[in-house]
């Protein structure tokens, strides 16, 4: 049975029987939770079970855990984290470190109630006029510190077993505005973005997923933004030089106009492989799934690769790598 060029949430803590009768019928490539899906480790197992059985098969279970303010499975049974960007701060040379330790332990969490993708790292160069909603997510405020640590956070989540999603390529951190809700504008010349925003993509482009930017780059295609611009995939593609899966940001955010069935077509046309919608919504999941329908050959076999890069997890011992991670920040803490 082919599979669906789509990711699909769903609504709460267990799989409803209309919701298991639509994944079997529409067969999502893979799933997303969110904070309204967690509750305990034993129901998130019970879940991302559920959700497998419904596809008849081990689908890629997804879930925003960056740590800090994007941490979807928190304490007290999962541990919190610092906000990236105040991490990288607090290391400096020792970033690189902290991050791997960081997501090899996420990873282990992740892999204990059955969830195989983490959307992490987050490349985005920080600014002094990146957005709120993103600047303390970011990794770094230069190229060079943001790539060593964005590249650590994705080898430790891999040696976890769990697959890293690049985002959101080709760079969010120069926008002044929330595209959950509005649609940015970023004016700055192609030129210079080369050799800052897209620096760390450039440098991940070999890592199975990346997740696009709803950004319109004026400099690049005034008309229309990253996700849904065939201007700006092909700069990924060929510039950039990443051959991965390419999968949308949310394409329920309100930067995006017109309905589901109209962005996803716009999107998937502009050389998206694969559709995300996040908020669990039947009738809109339905619209999506109605306009996207299966993977094309390409995507499919850029999704083939994807998942052959989850392995089982290497051996390590957790509580030694917890403790290793405390002392480096306690070390530094008033560095």
């Amino acid at each position: 049975m082919g599979q669906g060029a789509y990711i699909f949430g769903l609504r709460g803590l267990q799989l409803q029987p209309e919701e298991a009768e639509f994944f079997a019928a529409s067969q999502p490539w893979g799933f997303i939770l969110f904070a309204r899906n967690v509750e305990s480790p034993g129901q998130l197992r019970r879940l991302t079970e559920e959700l497998r059985h419904a596809v008849g098969r081990e689908a890629p279970v997804l879930i925003d855990q960056e740590g800090g303010r994007v941490q979807r499975m928190g304490p007290p049974q999962w541990r919190q984290w610092l906000p990236p960007l105040d991490q990288a701060a607090r290391l400096g040379v020792h970033a690189r470190q902290g991050f791997y330790l960081r997501a090899r332990i996420i990873a282990d969490e992740l892999r204990a109630v059955g969830i195989d993708a983490n959307c992490s790292p987050c490349a985005d160069l920080g600014f002094a006029q990146t957005h709120p909603i993103l600047r303390n997510r970011c990794l770094g405020t230069d190229a060079a510190t943001v790539t060593a640590n964005a590249t650590a956070t994705a080898d430790g989540l891999l040696a976890g077993g769990v697959l890293p999603i690049v985002k959101h390529i080709p760079g969010h951190g120069r926008a002044d505005l929330d595209s959950h809700l509005q649609l940015p504008h970023v004016t700055a010349a192609r030129t210079a973005m080369q050799s800052t925003d897209f620096v760390p993509f450039r440098a991940l482009k070999d890592y199975p997923i990346a997740m696009s930017a709803h950004i319109v780059f004026a400099d690049i295609d005034p008309m229309a933004p990253a996700t849904q611009s065939p201007v700006v995939t092909e700069m990924i593609r060929n510039q950039i030089g990443f051959s991965g899966l390419l999968m949308s940001d949310d394409l329920s955010m309100q930067a995006l106009k017109g309905g589901l069935a109209q962005r996803t077509t716009a999107a998937l046309s502009a050389g998206m492989d694969m559709i995300l919608h996040c908020n669990g919504e039947m009738a809109e999941m339905e619209a999506v799934a109605a306009a996207a329908g299966m993977m094309t050959e390409q995507a499919q076999q850029r999704a083939d690769r994807a998942l052959s890069w989850r392995k089982s997890p290497d051996t390590v011992d957790i509580g030694a790598l917890g403790a290793e991670f405390d002392a480096l920040l306690k070390e530094h803490a008033n560095d």
